[in-house]
C-alpha cells in the first residue's frame, strides 16, 4: 500500500532531511490532534535496517506503513521519517516510523540522519520503541550497540530530560526466558551509559533520570504467525491511556500542547539540521510564545468579527445600550476563555503574557465603545438633570434645594449607568466623566443661577419703575410744598415692600449674607436711580412746566373756569399769583431731596426772582448776585438738579415767553371796557332829559309819532343785523366804511322790496289804524328774522349775514 494515498498517515521528513510542512498540517487537521491538548502520546520506532519494523508497527497499532518484501530481497524500505495514527488506541496516539540504521544505502560512515532522526525521535517521542534481535543481546559488536550509543550520546544534548520511555522490543524470542534475557540487556545498557561522555551538569546524573526502561519479547513473525499476533495485541493493550498515571509515560515531562506540535516539531528539525543543541525549555518557551501568540491573533481576529459586538460598537456610535457592560464582558469573557482552553497546556508565563497582551489589544479595541457610552449616560443624565432642575423650579421648590437634591440624584444615576457599563476585565475609571458631568451639572446650576437673579432683580426692577416713575412725575408736575416729603415717603415705602419680595425670594438660593446684602443693596441704589433719574428728567423740562402751570393758573380763575377779561380783574396780582407758582416749579426742581435735608433755595429764589426790587435794594449793599453762583448752599453738586445761574437763566426766559400772554390780557381787558362804556356820560343825559322835556311831551301828546319812531327803530334795527355793522368795523374804521359802502344800497332796496311785496297781499277792508301796525309787524319779523341768523352765526363762529333772512329782505 503506498502510504502517501493513506489519509491518516504523511510522509514526514523525506530521505534528504525535508521537513513536510503543509503535509503535517494537513494531518493534524484530518486526525483533530490541535483538540486534544495535552491529551495525545507520540511513539517512536527505531533499529536497524529490515529489522520488521513497520511490521510491528502495523500490526501493534494498526497503521499502514510500507513493510519489506521479503521475496525481493532485504533492503531500505522507510526512508526519512513517517507519521500515521495509532488506530482505536486512547488517547490519540501519533506513531513515527524512522529509517533504519546501519543501512547499506547510506554507507558506512553516513550517520548524521542516523543521528538526527534519532534525536528528534526522542525529542519529540514519550514512548520510544527499539527493535532489536533477540540473538544479539550479549553480543559486543552486535547491531544494538552503536544504536544505544547513537542515543545515549544525542540525549546529552537535550540539557533538560523529557523522562522518555524506551521499551526495548526483543524480536525472534530464542527459548531463553525473558528473566534471563532482562539482566543482561540492563547491565548492557547501563555500560553504555556510563560509557558516553556527559556535560558537566549530568555527570553523575543516573539513567533513571532520562529514560524509563522497559523489555519486552515477540517471537518470530514468519515461524509463529499466530502467537506473535497475540504477544503484539497482549502489547498493544500497554499502550491504553499510556500518559496517565502508572501508564507507560505516566511521568513524562515537558509535553508540547497538541496545537503546539506542528511548529515545535518543526523548530526542532531545523536545530537539529543546523547542528546545535537542542535546550528544550527554551524551545518549550519558544513554542509556546509562537503558538500563543497565533492563538491570541485568531482569537482578536475572531472577536473583531464577532457579529454581537459589531452590532453592539455601531449602536452605542449612536444611542446607550442597556446593559453594556454584562453584553461586553460576557463577549471579551467568551474570547479569552477560548484563548485559554487552546493556550492551557503551554507555558503559564509566556501564556499569561500572551494572554495579558490579548486583554490589553481588546480593551483598547472596546474602549472608544466604553468611552461612547459613559458619553451617552453623561449626556442623557444632565439632559435629564436640566428637565428635573427646570419642573422643580417651575413647581415652586426653592433654587438651592432643587439644584442640590436634582444633581444627588442624577449623580446617583449617573453612578448606577456607569456601574452599569462597567467591563470587568477593564477596571477602567469613570471619575473623570463623572467629574465632567458634575462640572456640567455646577455650569448649568451657575448659569440658571444667574439668569434666575437676573430675572429677580429685573423683575422687582421694572415693579421699582412701574410704581415710582409715575407717581414721581406726577408730584413732580404738581410741585408744592409737599412734593418732596410725598416723593421721600412713596420712595421708602415702594423701596420697602421690594427690597422684602426681594430679600423672601432670595432666601430659596441659599446664598451668604454678604452677597445678599450687595443685592439688596444695588436694588435700593436702583430705586434711588429711578427717582433720581425722573427728576433729573422733570428738570429738564423745567421751563416748559412752569409755563404750563403759569398758563393755567393766570387763564383759569379758581373754579377752572377760562378767564372773561371784563375789566374788573386784577391783573397784576393775577399774574403774581401765576409767577409765584411757577417759581414753585423752579425751587422744587432745582434739587433732589430724598434725604430730607433742609435748604433755603426755594427763600432764595423768590427773594432774587419774584421781588426783584427788595433784592436790587439789597444788593446795593453788596456786590454779589445771589444767584450768580454754580451750586446751591448745602446742597451737594451730586443732587443739584438745576444750579442757581441757571434758574435765573430759566426765570428771565420765562418772564419773556410769558410776557405776550399778560400783555393780551391786559389789551383784552381795555377792548372789553370800551366795548361796554355805550351811554353817554352822565351830563349828557341830564341835558337830554331837560332840552328833550318839550319833544317827549309832544311824544306823549300824539302816539302816531311813536309808531313812525318804533318802525324807524325797526327799519335801522335791520340794516344793523344785514349789513353786520359791528362786524364790519371789528377790523378796523376805514375797511369797515369801504364795506359798508358797497352794501349799503343793495341792502336798502332788498328791504323796502320785501316791504313791498309785504304790502301787496291780500288785506282786510281798509282800515288806517291798522295798516301802520301791520306795517311795523312786518319790519319785526324782518328783524327778527335777521336777529336770529345773527345769534345763530355768533354761536357757529361765523361771521357772515343769514341767506335766508337776505332773502326775506328782498
Amino acid at each position: 500500500m503506498d502510504k502517501s494515498d493513506s489519509s491518516c498517515s504523511t510522509h514526514l521528513i523525506d530521505g534528504d532531511g525535508s521537513f513536510n510542512v503543509s503535509g503535517l498540517d494537513k494531518f493534524m487537521k484530518e486526525v483533530k490532534l490541535g483538540e486534544c491538548g495535552l491529551s495525545y502520546a507520540v511513539v517512536s520506532i527505531m533499529g536497524p535496517q529490515s529489522s520488521g519494523k513497520s511490521t510491528l508497527l502495523n500490526h501493534l497499532f494498526g497503521t499502514n506503513f510500507r513493510e519489506m518484501d521479503a521475496f525481493k530481497g532485504r533492503s531500505q524500505t522507510t526512508k526519512g521519517i513517517w507519521m500515521a495514527q495509532c488506530v482505536g488506541i486512547e488517547p490519540c496516539t501519533l506513531v513515527m516510523d524512522l529509517e533504519g540504521t546501519d543501512g547499506r544505502e547510506r554507507g558506512e560512515d553516513d550517520t548524521a540522519f542516523e543521528k538526527q532522526s534519532a534525536l528528534f525521535a526522542l525529542a519529540v517521542s514519550d514512548i520510544v520503541l527499539i527493535n532489536m534481535w533477540c540473538h544479539d543481546i550479549g553480543r559486543e559488536q552486535a547491531a544494538n550497540k552503536p544504536l544505544l550509543k547513537t542515543v545515549f550520546q544525542v540525549m546529552m544534548r537535550l540539557f533538560s530530560p523529557r523522562k522518555t520511555t524506551l521499551m526495548f522490543v526483543i524480536r525472534d524470542k530464542t527459548r531463553t526466558p525473558l528473566e534471563n534475557l532482562e539482566p543482561v540487556l540492563r547491565e548492557d545498557i547501563q555500560k553504555i551509559w556510563d560509557a558516553v561522555p556527559k556535560p558537566s551538569a549530568h555527570k553523575e546524573t543516573p539513567l533513571s533520570e532520562f529514560f524509563n526502561v522497559e523489555v519486552t519479547a515477540l517471537c518470530s513473525y514468519e515461524e509463529r504467525e499466530e502467537q506473535f499476533k497475540e504477544q503484539v495485541a497482549s502489547l498493544r493493550q500497554r499502550f491504553f491511556h499510556s500518559i496517565a498515571p502508572g501508564g507507560l509515560a505516566g511521568d513524562r515531562r515537558a509535553v508540547v500542547p497538541a496545537s503546539g506540535f506542528s511548529f515545535s516539531a518543526q523548530q526542532i528539525w531545523k536545530i537539529i539540521k543546523e547542528n546545535k543543541d537542542l535546550d528544550l525549555p527554551a524551545h518549550k518557551v519558544m513554542v509556546a510564545t509562537v503558538r500563543c501568540e497565533e492563538i491570541a491573533n485568531e482569537k482578536f481576529s475572531s472577536f473583531i468579527a464577532n457579529e454581537e459586538w459589531r452590532q453592539l460598537e455601531e449602536t452605542v456610535q449612536s444611542r446607550p445600550v442597556p446593559s453594556f457592560g454584562r453584553k461586553l464582558s460576557s463577549i471579551l469573557d467568551v474570547c479569552l476563555t477560548e484563548y485559554d482552553a487552546e493556550a492551557t497546556y503551554f507555558d503559564e508565563g509566556v501564556r499569561s503574557s500572551k494572554r495579558k497582551q490579548l486583554e490589553e489589544k481588546l480593551l483598547q479595541l472596546v474602549q472608544p465603545a466604553y468611552q461612547s457610552m459613559l458619553g451617552h449616560i453623561r449626556s442623557g443624565t444632565l439632559d435629564g438633570f436640566k428637565d428635573a432642575f427646570d419642573n422643580a423650579l417651575n413647581g415652586g421648590k426653592g433654587f438651592a434645594m432643587a439644584a442640590r437634591d436634582c444633581s444627588e440624584n442624577f449623580m446617583s444615576q449617573f453612578d448606577e449607568g456607569s456601574a452599569e457599563a462597567y467591563i470587568d476585565l477593564a477596571n477602567w475609571d469613570s471619575s473623570k466623566v463623572r467629574e465632567k458631568l458634575h462640572r456640567d451639572i455646577d455650569a448649568h446650576v451657575a448659569a440658571v443661577r444667574t439668569a434666575k437673579l437676573s430675572e429677580l432683580t429685573t423683575m422687582y426692577e421694572t415693579k421699582l419703575n412701574e410704581v415710582l416713575s409715575g407717581p414721581v412725575e406726577a408730584l413732580l408736575d404738581g410741585a408744592s410744598d409737599d412734593t418732596w416729603p410725598a416723593i421721600r415717603k412713596l420712595f421708602q415705602r415702594e423701596t420697602e415692600t421690594a427690597v422684602a419680595g426681594f430679600c423672601n425670594a432670595l432666601s430659596g438660593f441659599e446664598m451668604d449674607e454678604e452677597t445678599k446684602d450687595k443685592m439688596l443693596l444695588r436694588l435700593k441704589e436702583h430705586a434711588r436711580g429711578l427717582v433720581e433719574a425722573k427728576a433729573k428728567e422733570e428738570a429738564g423740562r423745567a421751563l416748559i412746566r412752569m409755563k404750563d402751570r403759569f398758563s393755567t393758573i393766570f387763564s383759569h380763575d379758581s373754579d377752572s373756569m377760562p378767564r372773561v377779561w371784563t375789566g374788573k380783574e386784577d391783573i397784576r396780582a393775577i399774574t403774581k399769583t401765576a409767577r409765584s407758582a411757577s417759581l414753585k416749579i423752579l425751587s422744587v426742581m432745582a434739587a433732589i431731596r430724598l434725604d430730607d435735608e433742609a435748604d433755603a433755595i426755594e427763600n432764595k429764589l423768590s427773594f432774587a426772582l419774584l421781588d426783584p426790587k427788595a433784592s436790587s435794594s439789597t444788593n446795593k449793599g453788596s456786590s454779589m448776585d445771589p444767584l450768580a453762583s454754580s451750586t446751591w448752599d448745602e446742597v451737594p453738586a451730586s443732587k443739584t438738579l438745576i444750579t442757581p445761574i441757571k434758574c435765573k437763566s430759566l426765570w428771565r426766559q420765562f418772564k419773556a415767553e410769558t410776557e405776550y400772554t399778560v400783555t393780551q390780557a391786559i389789551a383784552a381787558q381795555e377792548a372789553s371796557r370800551r366795548s361796554n362804556n355805550w351811554l353817554p356820560p352822565p351830563w349828557a343825559i341830564v341835558a337830554l332829559v331837560v332840552l328833550g322835556f318839550n319833544e317827549f311831551m309832544t311824544l306823549l301828546r300824539n302816539p302816531l309819532y311813536l309808531g313812525i319812531i318804533f318802525v324807524a327803530f325797526l327799519l335801522i334795527k335791520a340794516l344793523w343785523v344785514q349789513l353786520d355793522i359791528s362786524g364790519e368795523f371789528r377790523n378796523g374804521a376805514l375797511p369797515g366804511i369801504l364795506s359798508l359802502s358797497t352794501k349799503f344800497l343793495p341792502t336798502v332796496m332788498n328791504l323796502l322790496r320785501k316791504l313791498a311785496e309785504e304790502g301787496q297781499k291780500p288785506a282786510n277792508p281798509p282800515d288806517s289804524q291798522r295798516n301802520a301796525p301791520q306795517a311795523a309787524k312786518s319790519l319785526q319779523s324782518v328783524a327778527s328774522s335777521s336777529a336770529s341768523s345773527e345769534v345763530t352765526s355768533s354761536e357757529n363762529g361765523t361771521e357772515y349775514s343769514s341767506p335766508s333772512a337776505h332773502n326775506k329782505l328782498l
